[in-house]
């Protein structure tokens, strides 16, 4: 597993290929991560990462992989997450992450200066379904799909589920007794928690919330927010959420982080496990 004394685990990495242009491919942020004394999860919205990751950690570089679950990957099936899983590696030192699907409803609206990928891409093409059907309950594939994490070496994200999805999937992995589940960018405005709700969620076992770095780069959270939700919940995981090529590199998010870290007032006890324990442990087979 990722040590967690390493100076920082990063469980959302963007590296290419992806929907849209990204600063580094997997095995150069693996190297980007090694020099700064740190793991790194690879995540795609084109599908898995896991077999890139595995070629990765033949080079001896620090990372593990990730599964999307969109349409364009092969949609939210069993099948997708076992085969990322064999990709992954028969000794991963580090669960897959298995996140729920990224691309569904309208295009959330961004700021960021995106350049696609490929010339023949149309990401809205691809937007599929929500996690939940017409009745407001989670879909039998979601269901499913819960299940089969709950058997393998995965932990399970939300995605971009919204608030109301994102309570439904949380239920569900209680009574099912997931091992792991990450409330995946869980206080951005599209999922829509607070420190409140999070402070009462505080004693599920299992639950990972995060917050990233690109969220307050891009002024939807701030530096006190921060802080309330360290506070409220034991088990946050500080990742990055970057990869994009006019955002900060790994050692200018280092050093943002640092201020935030002080505007937060957060101790050095809570620096470290936001940054590498919490995150290390999430990702423990």
């Amino acid at each position: 597993m990722p040590d967690p004394a390493l100076r920082l685990v990063d469980v959302h990495y963007h590296a290419g290929p992806d929907l849209y242009r990204r600063r580094l491919t997997t095995s150069g942020a693996g190297r980007a991560y090694a020099q700064a004394d740190g793991w790194v999860v690879i995540k795609s919205h084109l599908g898995s990462t896991a077999a890139a990751a595995w070629e990765a950690r033949q080079e001896g570089l620090p990372v593990s992989g990730a599964v999307v679950l969109n349409d364009l990957a092969g949609g939210v099936r069993p099948r997708v997450v076992e085969q990322a899983v064999y990709a992954h590696g028969p000794q991963s030192p580090a669960r897959l992450v298995v996140h729920l699907p990224t691309l569904v409803g309208p295009a959330h609206r961004t700021t960021l200066r995106r350049e696609s990928f490929h010339p023949l891409l149309d990401a809205d093409r691809w937007r599929g379904d929500r996690v939940l059907d017409g009745t407001g309950r989670l879909s039998r594939r979601v269901s499913e799909v819960l299940r089969a994490a709950r058997d393998l070496p995965v932990v399970l994200a939300t995605g971009h589920c919204d608030r109301e999805e994102t309570l439904r999937v949380i239920d569900e992995a209680a009574r099912l007794e997931l091992p792991r589940l990450l409330l995946t960018h869980a206080t951005h405005p599209m999922s829509g928690l607070t420190p409140e709700d999070l402070a009462q969620l505080a004693d599920l076992p299992g639950l990972y919330v995060e917050l990233t770095a690109l969220t307050l780069l891009l002024g939807h959270r701030d530096a006190r927010h921060l802080g309330e939700v360290v506070r409220a919940h034991p088990r946050v995981v500080f990742s990055s959420d970057l990869g994009q090529p006019d955002q900060p590199d790994v050692s200018g998010w280092l050093t943002a982080s640092r201020r935030w870290f002080a505007d937060a007032r957060l101790t050095p006890a809570q620096v470290r496990a936001i940054t590498s324990a919490n995150p290390a442990a999430l990702l423990a087979p």
